[in-house]
């Protein structure tokens, strides 16, 4: 069971998010075309889902490996040396992971504390401001995984996972 979750638990939240933005603003773009009429909520909605999706997508895409980066120089150098700097790419964004959970988690904290409110919803703030540590602590834990999986692939002298290539 939680093979099956670490698989694909950023796949289910993407989709749920993803199906939450699509249909919202289905309705909303029929609402005003037909009856000539939109709601403020409806947007608020897509762009709350909007923002789920990018920071869960981005953690997705620390496990995949597949975010940009300049990969020429891995051509050039041998698996160890390809571990390393994996390695140390994943240590620096883990540090800049940390770093960004701290100051939004304060955000939503602050947010808590004075009760502040959307605008066409009137639900808390808090909800949509923990995507941002929502994300990044999933992005903690991806790294966390990966460097694990480094660190094991430097100890074995392998080649180290380096994802799915999007084009060849």
């Amino acid at each position: 069971m939680f093979a099956t979750l670490d698989r694909n638990i950023e796949r289910w939240a993407l989709l749920i998010f993803y199906v939450m933005l699509v249909a919202t603003m289905a309705i909303e773009v029929l609402r005003r075309e037909l009856l000539a009429y939109s709601s403020v909520w409806g947007e608020e909605i897509v762009r709350y889902a909007f923002i789920y999706l990018a920071w869960i997508g981005a953690a997705a895409a620390v496990r995949e490996r597949a975010h940009i980066r300049i990969d020429v120089i891995y051509a050039f150098i041998g698996p160890r040396s390809r571990a390393v700097l994996y390695i140390f790419a994943d240590l620096v964004m883990l540090a800049v992971a940390v770093i960004a959970v701290y100051w939004s988690f304060e955000t939503a904290k602050l947010s808590w504390r004075f009760g502040s409110v959307s605008a066409g919803l009137r639900v808390s703030m808090v909800w949509f401001l923990m995507a941002v540590p929502i994300g990044f602590s999933l992005m903690i834990f991806r790294l966390l995984q990966s460097l694990r999986r480094d660190f094991r692939d430097l100890a074995r002298g392998r080649t180290p996972y380096e994802g799915e290539k999007l084009f060849d």
